[in-house]
């Protein structure tokens, strides 16, 4: 059975930085896009960033310029790097997996359990 488990969440001033990581566990061949999503209170999940199998990267606008994605293949393990936080990046972060191939299964979606950022002075 395949997993993703985050971790690097917390509470950070305005203007403070954070890194999330992502580790994919399981009998894993290879996963083609990972990526981050947040829920906001009260709102939909929203796609923060995204990572290619072979490096390109996806970011929503809110983010850009802020916020940094990447991946080790080898580990199965994706990262975002978070600086310049602001309030409005408050929200339970999710790890994403798409398409994930395993030796006897394939899983079009995963999910992570989500990791709580609360940005506030």
């Amino acid at each position: 059975q395949v997993q993703l488990a985050e971790s690097g969440g917390g509470l950070v001033q305005p203007g403070g930085s954070l890194t999330l990581s992502c580790v994919a566990s399981g009998s894993i061949r290879l996963i083609n896009d990972m990526g981050w999503y947040r829920q906001a209170s009260g709102k939909e999940r929203v796609l923060v960033a995204r990572i290619t199998r072979a490096g390109s990267e996806n970011y929503a606008d809110p983010v850009k310029g802020r916020f940094s994605i990447s991946r080790d293949n080898a580990k199965n393990t994706v990262d975002l790097q978070m600086n310049s936080l602001k309030p409005e990046d408050t929200a339970v972060y999710y790890c994403n997996a798409h398409d994930v191939r395993t030796i006897f299964n394939r899983y079009p979606e995963l999910w992570g359990q989500g990791t709580l950022v609360h940005v506030s002075p």
